[in-house]
């Protein structure tokens, strides 16, 4: 049978520790807060969004809330995003994705303070990584990576599937694999793949993120290897993972047919926020009086 990999277990945990350093550094003077932008009113953002600030009321973290309508320019959208960086009591700023197709997400991205950037998707953060450089840190490929070794998978030398090359997960996730310090050999892959099966029956393990609903079935799988399903489809009100159910008589490890993996990525955000705050406090202390 395999090994569950309980994200949501995990996520308490991460929550837990989140907690105990958000309240140090509380009592050190340096309030983690975070600010979140929603543009228009598209309901599953909007229910992510305020997941996100219950996880902050439950661990300390300062949140702010704000809702933009659909037909908001770039201009004032930019306004905000400045003016949240420029705020000292709130470490992190996140711009909900997606956006309307009126504004260009990249220039948002990019306005974001790349100190700010608890998404770990600015081209700084983004490059300190490809460097293998600490910085914030994108935060889904961060929570597999953790659930991968908080129930110890085993990575080092061994093949690992990438199936879904987007910037949120695909390609961030196949770099850090590749980091000597994990010392994987991933595979990066994509549904248009003609040889997919192939790979992924001679990989130790599968990390599907591409959005196609049961893409990965049991015949695709080395049996005992480990299959972590990240992409989700909506269909009839239903939430289909990547893997598919039967994939499950031949894994060695597995993530739940729901979930894991979003409450890990939350609470990762939440760390990047409190690693934010850290490097916030260390600098002013660090200033010294000025002239």
């Amino acid at each position: 049978m395999a090994v569950l990999l309980d994200g949501d277990a995990l996520a308490a945990t991460w929550r837990d520790e989140i907690k105990r350093d958000a309240a140090r550094l509380t009592q050190a003077g340096i309030t983690p807060g975070l600010a979140t932008i929603l543009v228009g009113g598209d309901e599953a953002s909007a229910h992510y969004v305020s997941r996100k600030h219950q996880d902050c009321a439950e661990t300390g973290i300062l949140s702010r809330d704000i809702r933009l309508p659909e037909t908001v320019r770039q201009d004032e959208l930019l306004g905000h995003v400045r003016e949240l960086n420029a705020e000292p009591t709130l470490h992190g700023v996140l711009v909900q994705l997606p956006l309307p197709a009126h504004i260009d997400a990249a220039s948002i991205q990019l306005a974001v303070a790349p100190e700010k950037d608890v998404d770990g998707l600015h081209p700084l953060n983004l490059g300190a990584l490809v460097l293998g450089q600490r910085r914030l840190r994108p935060c889904t490929p961060s929570a597999i990576l953790g659930l991968l070794q908080a129930y110890r998978v085993p990575l080092a030398g061994r093949r690992v599937a990438v199936i879904g090359r987007g910037l949120l997960v695909g390609r961030t996730l196949a770099i850090m694999l590749a980091d000597p310090a994990i010392d994987a050999i991933p595979t990066l892959l994509h549904r248009g793949a003609p040889d997919l099966a192939a790979v992924t029956r001679e990989s130790d393990a599968v990390i599907a993120a591409a959005g196609v609903p049961d893409l990965v079935r049991a015949d695709m799988l080395k049996p005992g290897a480990c299959a972590v399903g990240v992409g989700i489809t909506y269909r009839n009100g239903e939430m289909i993972s990547d893997i598919a159910d039967d994939v499950a008589s031949v894994a060695g490890f597995l993530t739940p047919r729901h979930g894991s993996v979003g409450p890990l990525t939350r609470a990762m955000l939440l760390r990047n926020v409190i690693e934010a705050a850290g490097a916030y406090s260390a600098a002013t202390r660090g200033a010294g009086p000025t002239a």
